[in-house]
């Protein structure tokens, strides 16, 4: 039997849950439709983003997760699905509305719940003009929407936009929906589903994992690799323990000490030999580059594995980090000897 994953996606008012109800009967799926409504904070977040952000994404994120967890297996069990939204794009919506302390503990909940939902085999990704967006949501004229900052939707639009054209895995299919109205007419859903066939046919040429894995070493970012790493342990099953691998991360520690002393003696006996100092550094890094890189290299590994364990999104922990750190004044001057 036959199964894929549909997903649509797209800012409020694009469309998404017209066109999944509509392709739902073309593919004979089942249909997955996101419980927005019944979020108490909505009304209150349109009307102040700031004060209601945490409590907003909080309860989506919790919802989404209960409704996915099961609905979605169950429904491959089946066939097709069709959904109107992704568990993934959650994040992007913690990413443009939370902020600090906020995004850190959302962040770590939304990994840990991620991890455990079926990715989509195809997000389909409509797209229209803001001003055609704005007026669709005019039009259906949701109590909850009618306080919605204009300004928001733009900048919901540049997230997606963002988000879905660098997206490697799961394919992204983009449709510019500003001139098509696939409720109306037969021949705008005709295009679409021809569309959707086409890109699903292209993922049904299915790549070996070597392949696979090639794509991901060319192009994959440090998420990726985290998710690497996970299916490799699993397909490998290494063992989870935490202290374990801890242990395993300071023996690369070791070995790089190792690289360090040899580069160290190196230079040390370079300069015996008539090199300046300058001269001797370098050509001693130089000697010693390579196998450094790889024990660098398997220390990296190690570390992605641990962050794996603890359901911690490195990549966000370090952006976290890094943007604490901007504003940060660091000191030059060597600690005192009084210094705790």
């Amino acid at each position: 039997m036959s199964k894929k994953y549909i997903a649509i996606e797209g800012v409020i008012g694009v469309g998404k849950t017209t066109l999944a109800r509509l392709i739902q009967q073309r593919f004979d799926a089942s249909l997955l439709l996101e419980v927005f409504e019944e979020n108490p904070f909505l009304a209150k977040f349109y009307k102040e983003r700031e004060r209601y952000a945490f409590q907003t994404q909080l309860f989506f994120l919790l919802s989404r997760y209960h409704q996915q967890h099961q609905a979605v297996p169950e429904a491959l069990s089946k066939g097709y699905l069709v959904s109107d939204y992704t568990f993934a794009k959650d994040e992007l919506f913690a990413w443009l509305n939370l902020k600090d302390d906020e995004l850190a503990m959302y962040g770590r909940v939304h990994v840990a719940l991620g991890e455990k939902i079926p990715k989509p085999d195809l997000i389909v990704y409509l797209r229209a003009s803001h001003e055609v967006t704005m007026r669709r949501i005019t039009l259906r004229d949701r109590p909850y929407e009618r306080d919605m900052d204009p300004e928001y939707i733009r900048e919901l639009t540049i997230a997606y936009d963002a988000w879905l054209s660098n997206l490697k895995d799961p394919a992204v299919l983009i449709i510019d929906t500003t001139d098509l109205d696939f409720l109306a007419r037969t021949e705008d859903l005709d295009l679409v589903t021809s569309l959707i066939d086409e890109a699903l046919a292209k993922q049904s040429e299915v790549r070996s994992p070597v392949e696979t894995q090639r794509e991901l070493l060319k192009n994959g970012s440090l998420t990726d690799f985290q998710q690497f790493h996970r299916q490799l342990d699993d397909s490998k099953q290494f063992d989870p323990d935490m202290f374990f691998n801890y242990i395993l991360l300071t023996e690369e520690m070791g070995e790089i000490a190792g690289e360090l002393v040899k580069m160290w003696r190196d230079r040390k006996r370079l300069t015996e030999t008539g090199y300046t100092p300058a001269e001797a550094h370098k050509e001693a890094i130089d000697r010693n580059r390579e196998s450094l890189r790889g024990e660098l290299a398997d220390l990296l590994a190690y570390t992605l594995k641990l962050a794996n364990y603890a359901g911690i999104d490195l990549e966000l922990a370090y952006k976290e980090k890094m943007k604490k750190n901007i504003g940060r004044e660091w000191s030059h001057l060597p600690p005192s000897d009084s210094a705790s």
